[in-house]
């Protein structure tokens, strides 16, 4: 019962929150987004999906700078998703079009793409830049050594760590 209670109170505060914000939201965000009102209506429904999947709520007087907060998140992922998704579609257009994979997977690689993105973000700058470098531009642990400043055995352990984010991304 008490479960019930509460799960009431935090629906009603939800409630609340929307009410008094949601408009104001949405034109922030169209702001945000060139005025494009499809990607607006959509992140503003997000940032209420994840206030709701955290179970963090905002402290009273504080919805709109908290909402923001999360919406600023979802526009950045958003923008960092179309640049993976637009780098993509360029790679695969000077590919022969025989070769051009399906819809379906180019839908799974983007997926896995902003994934592994996602994970080397989260990373300390030189994990991800190490990791960027030799898989990505090709240099051996001894060159992303000497142009990241580090040691050799840096490299390897960053590599690891890198390497060890992007697998547990991949299985999330």
């Amino acid at each position: 019962m008490a479960s019930t209670t509460l799960s009431n109170a935090l629906n009603a505060h939800v409630g609340t929150l929307y009410r008094d914000h949601a408009q104001w939201l949405f034109g922030w965000l169209r702001g945000r987004l060139g005025g494009d009102q499809d990607d607006a209506a959509d992140l503003l429904q997000d940032t209420y999906v994840r206030l709701i999947d955290t179970g963090r709520y905002p402290p009273p007087g504080e919805g709109r700078a908290f909402l923001t907060q999360i919406a600023r998140g979802l526009v950045i992922d958003l923008h960092r998703r179309r640049r993976l998704e637009s780098a993509y579609l360029e790679a695969l257009a000077a590919r022969p079009e025989e070769e051009a994979p399906s819809s379906e997977r180019r839908a799974l690689v983007l997926d896995i793409l902003v994934r592994i993105d996602q994970a080397l973000d989260r990373l300390p700058d030189k994990v991800s830049r190490a990791f960027l470098l030799s898989r990505f531009e090709g240099l051996t642990y001894h060159q992303v050594a000497e142009r990241l400043g580090i040691s050799h055995g840096a490299v390897r352990k960053y590599m690891l760590k890198a390497t060890q984010a992007c697998l547990l991304a991949l299985d999330e």
